[in-house]
């Protein structure tokens, strides 16, 4: 098509520089290392651990120590309020504000220009160029894109300072020829209130030619199904025929592409996972064939990483890019181009290949299960839920997972809280299969099931419909970047949605 050779000419530089990502990271990683600290020893942070006195990356990582957000929150704070240059040398007045996936208490990300820029939008437009590149044929730009989008408001500690989700801070600084593409109008896509937003964009979206959609597949799902309700189809394609891709991210797609594919039911769809986090634009799915993203070395982001195993050693075995290895499980570190310093962002990732570096997303350091010694992630989880499905035609809406301790009685197992969509024929033969396929993933868990040793078959408990969309509301955690928590540790989810059904 014209407007896409037309694009891929405007962007060839650009679709070079991915090519060489994919050939040469360490030279990206190395050029964007040397920027960041040399930006770095600009600011208080920089000074009060001696960055001026860094060479190379082993000085960085015996001067700079392990951030999160606890360590970094009183230098943040001190930027909400205005104070410059303390973790980036440039002004930052923006925050993205996020629970992350199970704290309680709002974390408010800072997104400097340079991040903004560099790393949030062009890590956007390289998804949108990647997609045109599979698909030169594609009548995407020909169409809108959805984006269900959050709020935004003056922070409550300077009037200089504006914080909100992320999505709110991108369609607010997005460049003026994205409202030609982009659906909802932007007065509509900050409405505040998740429920009256969703309404205001079904009656204004499903006019339009819409061509995809773009946001964490939970929260989409809740506004597909009452578009599909306002208009009173069965299909989102009765609404927009030339619908072909959902650019999805945020949380796994794996528990959700069944109920897309029951409101979408093309073989053409497409759907194309991106990272995309309040602290930066991390990696895209390069290749529709592989579910694996391509790492974006040069997207403004320094990235280290923290094998999961060492992560409570006092002197652990941090990588860079140059000698990460496949299949090990790593916690990411990011030193970013809006001040954070080597930051702990949460999420554990496996390299599923080198040359080109491609990752999956296998959980969150605060999302498992150990309370037996099974070492259970969320990528367990969300592989074993596919094999249950698949074999028994259940469509599993969502679902978190909580220990049910030991006691002089009984022996421990795990309780699985599941909204289904369609319900299987057999729950208790769902809950087989699902337990048969931890235990084929997991030899950890396997060990503590063999002859229930110390771990019973788990136990699953069917939530009726909009059970967990009812307990984030009452949390306050609709839309957004809210994510509904996994796996647990401890019973307070379980029981908070349990006291849900009883009342």
């Amino acid at each position: 098509m014209f407007v896409n050779n037309f694009i891929f000419r405007l962007f060839k530089k650009r679709i070079e520089s991915i090519d060489r990502l994919r050939k040469k990271p360490e030279e990206a990683q190395e050029k964007l290392f040397l920027y960041l600290v040399k930006r770095g020893a600009k600011t208080k942070y920089g000074l009060e651990y001696s960055f001026k006195d860094i060479k190379n990356v082993d000085d960085f990582r015996k001067n700079v120590p392990v951030s999160n957000y606890s360590t970094l929150q009183p230098y943040i704070d001190r930027m909400r309020r205005g104070e410059k240059n303390v973790l980036w040398d440039a002004p930052v007045k923006w925050f993205a504000k996020s629970s992350g996936t199970t704290a309680g208490k709002s974390k408010f990300i800072p997104v400097s220009g340079d991040s903004l820029y560099n790393c949030h939008l062009s890590g956007g437009k390289d998804v949108t160029l990647q997609y045109l590149l599979n698909n030169p044929k594609s009548k995407l730009l020909l169409g809108h894109s959805l984006t269900l989008g959050g709020s935004r408001k003056i922070d409550e500690m300077s009037n200089k300072i504006k914080s909100g989700d992320l999505s709110a801070i991108m369609i607010h600084n997005s460049p003026w020829y994205a409202e030609f593409v982009r659906t909802p109008s932007k007065n509509i896509a900050m409405i505040p209130d998740f429920n009256v937003k969703t309404i205001e964009i079904a009656k204004y979206s499903s006019r339009q030619n819409v061509t995809s959609f773009a946001g964490v597949p939970s929260w989409n799902l809740v506004l597909m199904n009452r578009i599909l309700e306002y208009t009173q189809k069965s299909s989102l394609l009765d609404i927009w025929s030339e619908l072909e891709v959902f650019f999805h991210g945020g949380v796994a797609f794996a528990p959700y592409i069944e109920q897309f594919r029951k409101i979408i039911p093309s073989e053409k769809m497409q759907y194309m996972e991106t990272y995309n986090a309040s602290e930066g634009f991390f990696a895209m799915q390069d290749d529709p064939r592989d579910d694996a993203m391509l790492l974006l070395t040069g997207n403004g982001i320094f990235f280290e990483f923290l094998p999961v195993s060492e992560l409570n050693s006092q002197n652990p075995e941090i990588h860079d890019i140059s000698n990460v290895k496949t299949g090990i499980n790593y916690a990411l570190l990011i030193t970013t181009n809006a001040g954070l310093w080597r930051y702990l962002i949460g999420d554990t990732v496996k390299f599923t290949s080198l040359y080109p570096h491609k990752i999956k997303i296998t959980g969150r350091t605060s999302q498992y299960i150990n309370v037996f010694g099974e070492e259970l992630i969320v990528a367990n989880a969300d592989e074993a839920l596919k094999c249950a499905c698949a074999e028994t035609g259940a469509i599993v809406s969502e679902y978190t997972v909580a220990p049910v301790f030991m006691t002089e009685f009984a022996r421990g197992r795990h309780e699985w809280l599941v909204e289904f969509n369609k319900y299987p024929d057999d729950v208790e033969r769902f809950a087989d299969i699902l337990d048969k396929s931890l235990c084929s993933q997991n030899s950890d868990y396997e060990a503590k099931r063999t002859d229930n040793t110390t771990l019973l078959r788990l136990k699953l408990t069917a939530l009726p419909t909009g059970s967990f969309i009812k307990w984030m509301e009452l949390r306050g955690k609709l839309g957004g970047q809210n994510k509904i928590p996994r796996l647990s540790n401890s019973r307070e989810y379980a029981d908070q949605l349990i006291s849900i059904i009883q009342s």
